[in-house]
């Protein structure tokens, strides 16, 4: 019975993976993109890793595809940032389909405060502030933030992983901090580099609502989804894609469809410490290979000012960090 129930549940997600395949096999052979697909057979290897962590843990599938591209291929960060919203156009609403049909835990009322903000935030940031972003700046953005993320998982993990259910807030407390994430979020750091509002209201669900990760992760991937959806669109509606988005994405996108749900299935089994200790690691290492890779464009205050990043964003989770705990303190007093 547990198992028709099951599968009933997950038709809407079946029926939507039928009808990409059935979109992706039409536009491949009646559009003669076969070759296309062969040669761009990289990014779809990288993006296989890329989708699974899209799907457990609080960043998109960019967070793989971008440094792939703009740091191994040595292509345009712009580039990087438009196959993000792209790919994750596909997996991480792939991913958001499975989690809402699993009936997985949401935060909703942070997170539809979160869409509206980042519906109205993402046009902006693609019609205004990403063009103003030069190439290597987008880089240093990137590597500075997941950097910032990295080192402070591996400094809290435990921490971070034993959190259970979340501390009680009320609804304005919601409606105000999902709309500042979705719309400050989406038009700075996500327009710019095509990922980061999921990391950011992560951030917020746990270290200052001291979420469990079960709750706080599902509700950044769907936030993520949207986002890339909203900045495609844009892109695509102003004519502004940068060449060679297309062909990497029709390479990488059979593969993410199915990547970033799987990567919510697994994680769901094994614990997601595991997967966020990599995840960790990977990226402290790519600030060090960006630093690396830039060598020769990086001057004296570039690197200052990537150094500071980096310092600027530990700081502001440990004000949130510190914030969450006095709350947390508070409410244990009341309950007492």
């Amino acid at each position: 019975m547990k198992t028709s129930s099951r599968q009933k549940s997950l038709l809407p997600f079946l029926v939507w993976l039928a009808l990409f395949y059935s979109g992706w096999i039409a536009l491949v052979a009646y559009g003669g993109h076969l070759d296309t697909v062969l040669t761009h057979w990289p990014m779809a290897v990288a993006m296989a890793a890329g989708s699974y962590v899209a799907g457990s843990t609080p960043m998109g599938g960019g967070t793989v595809g971008f440094p792939v591209l703009v740091l191994l291929m040595d292509l345009p960060a712009t580039l990087g940032r438009d196959f993000s919203f792209a790919v994750q156009a596909v997996g991480m609403t792939s991913a958001s389909i499975y989690i809402l049909c699993s009936r997985q835990p949401l935060e909703w009322p942070m997170l539809r405060a979160g869409l509206i903000g980042a519906l109205a935030g993402t046009p902006l940031g693609v019609l205004y502030i990403a063009p103003l972003a030069s190439d290597l700046f987008i880089k240093l953005l990137f590597a500075a933030i997941w950097c910032s993320f990295g080192l402070l998982h591996l400094r809290r993990i435990n921490e971070i992983t034993a959190y259970e259910g979340m501390t009680p807030h009320d609804l304005a407390f919601d409606n105000r901090a999902g709309l500042i994430v979705g719309f400050l979020g989406s038009m700075t750091i996500a327009s710019i580099t095509g990922v980061g509002i999921d990391m950011m209201l992560y951030m917020v669900l746990v270290l200052l609502c001291h979420a469990d990760l079960r709750i706080a992760i599902p509700t950044s991937v769907i936030l993520m989804a949207f986002t890339s959806l909203v900045g495609l669109a844009v892109k695509l509606m102003i004519g502004n894609v940068q060449p060679g988005t297309f062909e990497n994405w029709l390479a990488a996108a059979p593969i993410v469809a199915v990547g970033a749900p799987f990567g919510a299935m697994v994680v769901s089994k094994i614990g997601r410490r595991p997967t966020l200790f990599f995840v960790s690691v990977l990226c402290v290492g790519q600030f060090a290979w960006t630093l690396v890779h830039e060598r020769d464009a990086l001057t004296t205050s570039s690197l200052t000012a990537a150094l500071l990043g980096v310092v600027l964003f530990l700081l502001v989770f440990q004000d949130l960090y510190r914030q969450g705990y006095r709350l947390a303190r508070r409410q244990q007093a009341g309950d007492g």
